[in-house]
């Protein structure tokens, strides 16, 4: 007996040593693909986390000097580790490191600006699994479907990577490959992630992350299904067909604007590495393409008229209405929260009028300190609001990441534009609402009035401001007087 169960112990062990060498030899193979590995880095990766903020603030008086900068390492070395976990576990983790890494109104900026580095550090599938994935996908091998094909991808994301390729009839066109077995491991990505989130909400009851997996669960079979992604394409390529644009930043605004107020159908991924902006070879002007279409929301009508009124209530000032609207949208008594949350301004901005001045140093780094102060109210926040508004903030926190890479902010100019299109999506949903000629003409009168009043206002920002230029000029001239 004692013979036999050592004989099969050394076939066994035999066995695993083969195994082992095979996949360490094989470079198709990756160790960091097998369930157990991922699921053990994850798992100790979070505890890991957890143990450094209960064990290091524990013993130091909350809310100190020392606190506050023992917090903030604490903050940078998790937010490493947490980055170093996506990179090893790619797919799904890349992906939801992305997304936090927008998260300016709720994480902290050790966390925010560690993670934000996952939008341009995407791995990248050899040409061997390229060829796999086509092969499995289309039925055919590369040769078969393209003239040529470019061995080096022109740009790699989290879940896919694309190619430059030439078709049989002589077209030039971008192909995305999906990286192998993101499908497949995906949904047990987010499970595994659910798990962890609840383990660690049992240890730190604050800790109120759960809306983030059911988003991510919800909205990774979208931006997996390249079938849905070509659709949308092409329906929104038709919905801005009109736009004609000169610069970039307003540009941007001006695309969104149109898609949240008066389409209802959102592009939900607009980070650096999915806007890309090129020159017109024929006109010249500057023009700014979208790529990524794997994520949209579909805005229903109430969602959307409600956040049009919400909008013009806090462009203009209407602080009743405010109220009215963010409580309409789920804040309850958070609105002021939720309104901050919404224009990435201050509570005595808002109040002030988001449009009337830019914001400023010390406003953003309030913001940052009242983030970390109203966690627990944030969280509780983002779990009642509906959940297209989770997509809309995500949305609008891309645009600011980009809004500060091009060094821009929002200013007069772009809010005035969002007021544009929601009178026009207000307007247009009357006009659908009723069947009276002279009802339909009435609104069309007041339509056109409101715009020309936005208008007005505008030139009159112009002026003001070309007025100041001209007393600074006139100033300098009189401080510093030009020598003859």
């Amino acid at each position: 007996m004692a013979r036999r169960a050592l004989k099969l112990a050394s076939w066994t062990s035999m066995a695993l040593a083969a195994s082992g060498f095979y996949l360490y030899s094989n470079k198709y193979l990756d160790p960091n693909d097998f369930g157990a590995v991922r699921v053990g880095r994850a798992v100790a990766t979070t505890a890991v986390i957890s143990y450094d903020y209960f064990t290091c603030l524990r013993s130091v008086p909350y809310g100190s000097e020392e606190y506050l900068q023992l917090r903030s390492k604490v903050h940078l070395r998790s937010a490493r580790r947490l980055c170093e976990l996506c990179c090893a576990n790619r797919g799904t983790f890349i992906k939801v490191g992305q997304h936090l890494g927008a998260l300016d109104y709720l994480l902290p900026e050790e966390y925010t600006s560690t993670l934000k580095v996952l939008h341009s550090q995407a791995p990248q599938s050899s040409m061997q699994e390229v060829r796999q994935v086509i092969r499995e996908d289309l039925g055919k091998e590369i040769h078969d479907l393209f003239v040529s094909f470019d061995d080096t991808p022109l740009g790699a994301a989290s879940l896919a990577q694309v190619h430059k390729a030439v078709l049989h009839d002589g077209r030039t066109v971008a192909v995305k490959v999906q990286h192998p077995k993101v499908q497949a491991q995906s949904s047990k990505d987010i499970l595994l992630m659910e798990v962890l989130v609840l383990a660690v909400k049992q240890l730190f009851p604050e800790f109120e992350f759960m809306w983030l997996v059911d988003e991510a669960k919800k909205n990774l079979p979208l931006e997996l299904d390249f079938l849905s992604e070509g659709r949308n394409a092409e329906k929104v390529a038709q919905m801005l067909k009109h736009f004609d644009f000169l610069k970039v930043s307003r540009h941007l605004g001006k695309i969104y604007s149109e898609m949240i107020f008066v389409n209802g159908f959102v592009h939900c991924d607009p980070h650096p590495g999915n806007v890309l902006v090129r020159k017109h070879p024929g006109t010249g002007k500057a023009e700014v393409i979208l790529l990524d279409h794997g994520l949209y929301q579909v805005l229903t009508e109430e969602f959307r008229l409600d956040y049009c009124h919400l909008w013009q209530s806090l462009i203009w000032m209407d602080m009743k209405k405010v109220k009215k609207y963010s409580q309409r949208l789920g804040a309850g008594e958070l609105y002021p929260l939720f309104a901050c949350m919404l224009t990435a301004r201050s509570w005595n901005s808002v109040n002030r009028g988001i449009s009337q001045a830019p914001v400023t140093a010390a406003e953003e780094s309030e913001i940052r300190d009242n983030a970390a102060n109203y966690l627990p109210q944030i969280s509780q926040l983002l779990s009642h609001v509906p959940r297209q508004m989770l997509l809309i903030f995500k949305t609008n926190d891309l645009l600011r990441g980009i809004e500060a890479v091009l060094g821009t902010r929002a200013s007069a100019s772009s809010f005035l534009n969002m007021s544009r299109c929601c009178i026009r999506a207000l307007a247009s949903h009357k006009k659908k609402n009723t069947c009276s000629f002279f009802r339909r003409t009435q609104i069309s009168f007041s339509e056109a009035f409101n715009l020309w009043q936005i208008n007005l206002h505008e030139f009159i920002l112009s002026v003001k401001g070309l007025r100041l230029a001209n007393w600074v000029l006139a100033l300098l001239c009189w401080l510093f007087p030009a020598s003859h």
